[in-house]
């Protein structure tokens, strides 16, 4: 649950990000050419390269978010998408039998999941029984069916320890203690319990405006630093 709490928080800072301010305009898909180059690039460390292939496969967090268009507000999906987006292109193998878009698909897919169970476990925002879209069939997928297939591939992703792990680090450079703690009670960090802006507010002896301010700022901090941790 910590892992995912990391996830779902880098999600929420993604959602400031230049990866999905142009989601109506997205950039058409690369050759096969293009893509194994700029692969090949990024693997050697060529941030610009890897920036690429992130914007020429928005299209596809696109594609994959409408099987979800039932569960959540397109802008979280997107955002979330657009991670498992990054993780794809940062993990990704040539010449292991599978293509870029297959792989990608199916890690921007367990994002949207993950994000999906950790709103139900904090927000009551769906029901097991909610319809998240349809299969190939034509059938209803639930929240529950879902949860059922996919949650061992989840919690043995090591990618996503690898991100909380990071993203840990970002926020005690960033953040002065004050700020740390605010950011860990909103989204349930670091072994903290998940609060809203009011109840941290009471704890802390602020006013509820002040908490927004600064968990607006927290965000922005953030997300100017994670470029230089490899995300």
């Amino acid at each position: 649950m910590v892992i995912e709490n990391f996830v779902y928080f880098f999600s929420k800072v993604m959602l400031f990000s230049s990866y999905v301010e142009n989601q109506n305009s997205f950039d058409r898909p690369l050759s096969a050419e293009d893509e194994s180059r700029f692969l090949k690039l990024a693997k050697a460390g060529d941030k610009k390269a890897r920036d690429c292939l992130i914007r020429h496969n928005l299209r596809l967090v696109a594609h994959v978010v409408k099987k979800y268009s039932n569960a959540g507000e397109a802008d979280d999906l997107i955002g979330v998408g657009s991670i498992g987006l990054i993780k794809a292109i940062n993990t990704f193998e040539e010449g292991k039998g599978s293509q870029l878009s297959t792989y990608a698909a199916r890690c921007i897919e367990n994002e949207i999941l993950m994000l999906i169970r950790v709103n139900k476990k904090h927000k009551n925002l769906v029901s097991l029984n909610d319809s998240l879209g349809k299969d190939k069939d034509g059938d209803d997928v639930t929240l529950k069916d879902v949860i059922e297939d996919t949650e061992t591939d989840l919690f043995k992703n090591v990618g996503d320890k690898i991100l909380a792990d990071k993203m840990l680090k970002v926020i005690k450079e960033v953040l002065s203690d004050r700020e740390q703690k605010i950011i860990f009670y909103r989204y349930g960090l670091a072994g903290y319990p998940v609060l809203t802006q009011r109840e941290i507010a009471l704890k802390l002896g602020i006013s509820r405006s002040y908490i927004s301010r600064i968990e607006k700022k927290a965000l922005e901090d953030i997300k100017e630093k994670i470029a230089d941790f490899g995300f």
